[in-house]
């Protein structure tokens, strides 16, 4: 799944002046929530907002989770 313009230019501006904690937390948080997006798709079949006549539903709804590793605290969205 590639970033749009929008979340590169927010990717970029937080490792300009994210500090070294901040910044491995900025980026576990973006990747964990690409994995998330990518498996959503591939399970469901769809992506955000697709519907097809093949498919009934709609891919829609997330809900905030954070995740927690050692004192790493990481809010995605599933």
């Amino acid at each position: 799944m590639a970033l749009s313009q929008h979340d590169l230019l927010r990717l970029l501006e937080s490792l300009r002046s994210a500090d070294g904690l901040e910044l491995v937390r900025e980026v576990a948080e973006r990747l964990l929530q690409e994995l998330i997006e990518a498996e959503a798709t591939s399970r469901i079949g769809a992506e955000w907002g697709e519907h097809t006549e093949a498919r009934t539903g709609w891919r829609n709804g997330h809900r905030d989770k954070t995740v927690t590793q050692g004192r790493f605290k990481v809010m995605v969205i599933v």
